[in-house]
Parts: structure tokens; sequence; C-alpha cells
């Protein structure tokens, strides 16, 4: 159990034995809200929490990315990590705390694991960083940042900026690892405490006997193969294949007691992952000795790019695709009115999100054949690295109240598909109107370490990313840095690696962005003739009730009078949605009418709408009415109101008082009533 001020995670570690046929690491982490934790009734129909909310499941990822790598990649017994937030005061988030948590329970579970591993979250607000700031410091902040390490480096970070230069967001990051520092000292000090030593991580078994043999069969085969630069993707697979076929009937050729033959007899996986650890061996060699990459590209070289705008017909608001190598993305634009904003039930305080980005990632993107099924956490947690690189340059709600929701639809996938989906979106944005602030673009930077020899790699495609150490995802504007995402499959990477990596990237991302901007380089003037025209203004928060009215009555006169949406806001922010601008302007008059206030002796000429026996109404503004008294029909005593005015005279009044009711009273005596 954590603490951090109110705010209390349970964090549980589970370990049961490997599963028959299992050839990966079956590490599940789970984070679950519990509506409790705040003193709240979950809102679903069945008032109890079901399927975990967005922010949970990015939760999840933020504790899978730094524990995995900590593993030893060839353990196969299920483990299952669930942090369960049991109290939050509102003022600390509990994501870190579930981070560091799992990192405890792993160590307290006598689990092989490179730790102990520990997360903080590190603001900036004016010059001064912060550790574990609160949700409003982290609203006010220029920048969000979760980092994680463990005594080797740093394994994890997480970050979304206002366009930070890269000198700030290093710092920021070494900031951050001298607090993890901290939590791991307190770690170590508890298993002291406990008599508790941390279980080592052996290395892999492996069979010298099979390696040697591969090795010396097929090395110059795979490098020849690794060789040739202009092979598309599906060539260099379909070759390595051919010769892993080739040999794998080579070894079935051999003596029945050979020991080769015998170790692959026994064991059928090992020929497949010896042959995937040697080709991993010669591709890393050939970056690291000669500095060439599969595709013949340098080290800092971007593959090729192309792009368009408005590809879609102008239903569609806005869309673009954009396309790096093999990766292809369209993305689109839809914008909304104020009630498309999306509701929130979690335990952040946050209750709502008008910029919406989705992400998704089709089997045939890769050439594989699967069931569609709902978004998974890699889909939720690309799209969320998206939004968090575009929101700095959104502008803002006063000034462009709409709802905006992005997708993203992958069409081919060859590495850093996040990055792409930030390219078009950006230009999807631009298609649509949308006014961003800046363009913003992306590059994926991958390394090949080994031991102190190290290689940092630009724009990572599929390959490089499956048999690399890192994958590192930056995104910003020409300004500076508006996202970052590093992910890492070694221990922890040191603060001048790191700083390496960001910096390589910034001439990526300009090259990237001076490419996008040649086929669109600001937003379009006029929006999408598809999408609702908005109107915004403010009135009084005292007068929101005045336009509803009684039950919504008034409210939903106004909108069935002018064919208009209409969304108010509690600060009083009134928006009008409409594809017909004068019916929006309309509603505006008769908004204003009813908010306008009205001052004794002013002169009005409106239109008498109902007679009483004791005098008339007459509508002076939209919505507004008075009345005239009968005795203020006239300079001579009248016997009847039907005889001075009737229903649909336009009469000129004067505001003769307003009683203390607020009813207003008026006048035509002494009025002129011409024109």
């Amino acid at each position: 159990m954590l603490e951090c001020g109110g705010t209390a995670v349970l964090v549980t570690v589970t370990r049961s034995a490997a599963r028959e046929g299992v050839d990966f690491l079956p590490l599940l982490c789970d984070y679950e809200e519990r509506m409790y934790a705040a003193g709240r009734i979950p809102g679903s129909y069945q008032r109890r929490e079901g399927r975990p909310p967005e922010r949970a499941i990015l939760t999840c990822r933020l504790m899978d990315r730094p524990l995995r790598p900590l593993f030893p990649h060839w353990l196969r017994d299920d483990i299952q990590v669930v942090a369960t937030c049991q109290a939050v005061d509102e003022r600390m988030p509990p994501d870190v705390l579930a981070v560091t948590g799992a990192s405890m329970a792993t160590l307290l579970a006598r689990l092989p694991f490179a730790g102990p591993m520990a997360a903080v979250r590190v603001g900036l607000l004016g010059d001064d960083f912060i550790i574990n700031p609160s949700f409003r410091e982290i609203e006010r902040s220029d920048l969000d940042l979760v980092v994680a390490g463990t005594p080797h480096g740093v394994v994890m970070v997480e970050a979304g900026a206002k366009q930070l230069p890269e000198h700030d967001v290093i710092e920021a990051i070494d900031f951050g690892y001298e607090a993890v520092q901290d939590l791991i000292k307190h770690q170590q000090a508890i298993l002291t405490e406990l008599g508790i030593a941390p279980v080592p991580v052996e290395p892999e078994a492996t069979n010298e006997a099979v390696l040697t043999y591969l090795e010396a069969q097929c090395s110059d085969s795979i490098r020849a193969v690794l060789a040739e630069f202009d092979l598309s993707k599906a060539d260099r697979d379909s070759k390595l294949s051919v010769i892993k076929s080739h040999v794998a009937s080579g070894i079935l050729n051999l003596e029945e007691d050979h020991p080769v033959r015998m170790a692959v007899a026994s064991n059928i996986k090992l020929f497949g992952t010896s042959y995937k650890a040697l080709t991993k061996k010669l591709m890393r060699g050939q970056i690291l000795t000669e500095g060439k990459r599969v595709d013949g590209r340098t080290l800092d070289q971007v593959r090729p790019i192309s792009s368009a705008a408005g590809i879609l017909p102008r239903k569609v608001h806005g869309s673009a695709v954009f396309q790096r190598g093999l990766t292809q993305v369209l993305s689109t634009t839809t914008l909304g009115t104020p009630s498309d904003a999306q509701e929130l039930d979690d335990l952040n305080p946050s209750n709502e999100k008008t910029y919406l980005h989705h992400y998704n990632f089709p089997p045939f993107s890769v050439g594989e054949t699967r069931p569609l099924r709902s978004p998974g956490r890699r889909e939720i947690g690309h799209g969320a690295l998206a939004e968090r690189a575009l929101m700095p340059v959104l502008p803002e709600k006063e000034d462009f109240p709409y709802v905006i929701r992005v997708v993203s639809e992958v069409l081919s996938s060859n590495g850093s598909t996040s990055m792409a989906s930030v390219c078009g979106s950006t230009m999807a944005l631009m298609d649509a109107g949308v006014p961003i602030k800046a363009p913003v673009s992306g590059a994926a930077m991958g390394l090949i370490k080994e031991g102190d020899d190290v290689r940092i790699l630009t724009d990572i495609q599929g390959i490089e990313d499956f048999l690399g150490d890192m994958d590192f995802k930056v995104a910003g504007t020409e300004k500076g840095i508006t996202a970052l995402q590093m992910d890492m499959k070694i221990t922890g990477l040191p603060m001048a690696t790191i700083s390496d990596a960001i910096h390589q990237a910034k001439p990526a991302r300009l090259h990237i962005l001076a490419e996008m901007q040649k086929t669109i380089d600001k937003p379009r003037e006029d929006l999408s003739p598809h999408a609702p025209r908005l109107l915004t203004f403010r009135i009084s928060p005292e007068l929101i009730g005045t336009v509803i009215g009684p039950g919504g009555r008034t409210i939903k006169g106004i909108t069935e009078r002018t064919n208009t949406k209409i969304d108010i806001g509690d600060e009083g922010l009134v928006t009008i949605a409409s594809h017909d601008g004068a019916a929006a302007r309309e509603a505006r008059r008769i908004i204003d009418g009813l908010t306008r206030k009205v001052h004794e002796g002013e002169m009005f000429r409106g239109t008498v709408t109902r007679v009483i026996p004791i005098g008339a109404f007459v509508e002076i503004l939209p919505g507004k009415e008075g009345m005239i008294h009968i005795s203020q029909l006239s300079e001579t005593r009248v016997e009847k109101v039907d005889d001075i005015v009737k229903v649909g005279d336009s009469v000129t009044v004067r505001v003769r008082e307003i009683d203390n009711r607020g009813r207003i009273n008026l006048t035509i005596r002494g009025v002129s009533q011409e024109g």
C-alpha cells in the first residue's frame, strides 16, 4: 500500500506456473479505480464499476512499460500486477504511485526482477521544476512528464509539453531521475529491514551447439540478405524465411544422434529462437561496425516522405494521408458542438474532453488476418500519445469553441505509426480549417547498445524496433517539444544517451515538418461547408436561468423557432450552432433580448402580444415583455383596452418603472407613435 497525501493505492503481484506452449512473457498489468475512493457512487446503470475508463487503461500501460524490460525475457510464468486506487484526495494523481508500487510488490513476491524501479511526475511552473504536482498544478504546468528508472538508468519516459526546447526537457528528465533514485533507496531499505534478498536475473540458458551450427551454416547468407539495401520488407522477410527453411532441412538430414538434431528434436522452439537470435546479432553488428541499416540508410537518415491533404470528399470536414517509408496513415478531422464533448466518469477532477484523438490499427496494415475487435490498450495508448502531441497547438476554447475529433487509420505499418498519426493529423486539422498555433511533426528514435558501444537510429522501422533496445518517440513544433514517449528493452539508459537521442531527433522532426508543409503549410481559411457554424458570446451566469426558462421551455422555444442548437456553460458561455448564419444571429438576438437589462426611461418599439382587461403586454425585446396599464394607454380615460390597442399592433413605449419583482411597467402617454 502506497500513500501520498490523501491518495492510497494497493498493489498486488501474483505468479502462476507457465502454461504449455507459451513462448513469451505473459505479464498482465491492471489498474482498477474504485469510485468510493473519491466518496462517489458510480454513475452507470448498474451503479458499480465496469469497463476501465481510458485514463485507467493508460495507467495500465504506464505500469507495464517500465516493468516488462526488468523481467528476464526467458520467463514464461503468468504474472499479474493489480493496482487498486482505494482513496484519492483529488490532489495527488495515483498513477505514479501504482508504478512504484508495482516494483515494490514484485520484489516482495521474490520474482526474478532487475529492480527496484520507481516513477515520479515532473511539472514546470514558471522556471521551477516540481516533483509530483497536484492536478491543479498539472493544468497550469508547461510540462507533464513521468519518468521511471532503475539503479542502472532511465527505463521509461512519458511526457506532454507546451513547445519546450530540448534542453528544458532533458533537464526535467534528469531532475525527475534524481527523485526516482530516492524512491529506489527507500525500497532497498524496506527489503533490508524485512530480510528479503532480491532474486537475481539469470541469463537465458542457450544451446551452444545449435548456435554454433547456425553461425557456421547461415551467417554469410543472412549477412548477404541484410546487405541488400534495396530489398522491400516483404522480399527481405521472404529471403530470410528461405534461409531458415533450408537450414532446418539440413538439421533434419543430420544423423539421429547428432547433438544439434537431438537438441532441436527435444525442444521444437529452440531452432526458431536461435535463428532469431542470430539474425538479431548480425543486424545489430552491421549497424555497430558499418553504420549501415537494413535499408541502406545512414543512422540519422529519414525514410522517403509523401503526403496529401483534402483527399476525401468534403462531407468529411478535414482529411490527410501521410506516408514515411512503408508506414502510411490516413487521418480525418470532425468538428462538433460543445454538446459533443466526451463526459468522463473517473477519479480525475476534470469531467469532460473537447479534443478526442482515436487511433485504429487494423490487421491488414501488417498483412495479417484476425477478427476485428474494439480498440486494445495499444490503440488507446497510441491515440493518447498523438492527442498529447497536438493539444498544445490547438486554439483556445473561447476563440474556437468546437469539439474536435481526429481519427487516425493505419493503412500500412512498418514502424512508428503513432508519429505518422501526429503528422497526418496535423495536416487533417489544417485541412479542416482549425487555426492551430503551429504544425506538429514526430519521429521515432531507436538504439543499438552492446556494452559501451552505442548507436542511435533516426526514424526506426519495424525490424529495428523489434531487434533494437529502445523506442523513443519525439513530437514537436519548430519551436519545441510537445510530447515524448520512451520505452526500453534494457534495464536502464544513462542521461547522456537520452540527451543525444533527443537532440538527434530535432533535425529529423524539422525535416519531416518541411516535407509536410510542401503539402499544406497553414490552416484553410474557410471551414468545410458541412461543418456547423458556431456563434459564441457570454452572458451573466445569473441570467442563465432566464434563458433556459422553467423546465427548459424558453431555450427549447428559441431552438425550435430558429432551428439552431444552443449550449450554455456554467460560466455563462453561450454557443449557438447552425448551418445557417442568419438563424444563429436571430437566436443570439433573442438571447440578447432576454438578458439585456432594461432601464427606466428607455424607449422601445414593440408588438402587442396579449390584451387583458387591465392592460396590454408588449414584447419590447425578443422574449422580454412589459405591461401597459389601462391608465397609461391615453391621456384621457379609457373604457376598454381594445379601443386603443389590439394584438399585433406595433407601438412605441417608454419604460415607466421596474418594480421590486423585476416586472417592467410601460406607458405610451406622451410618446409619439409616428414611425
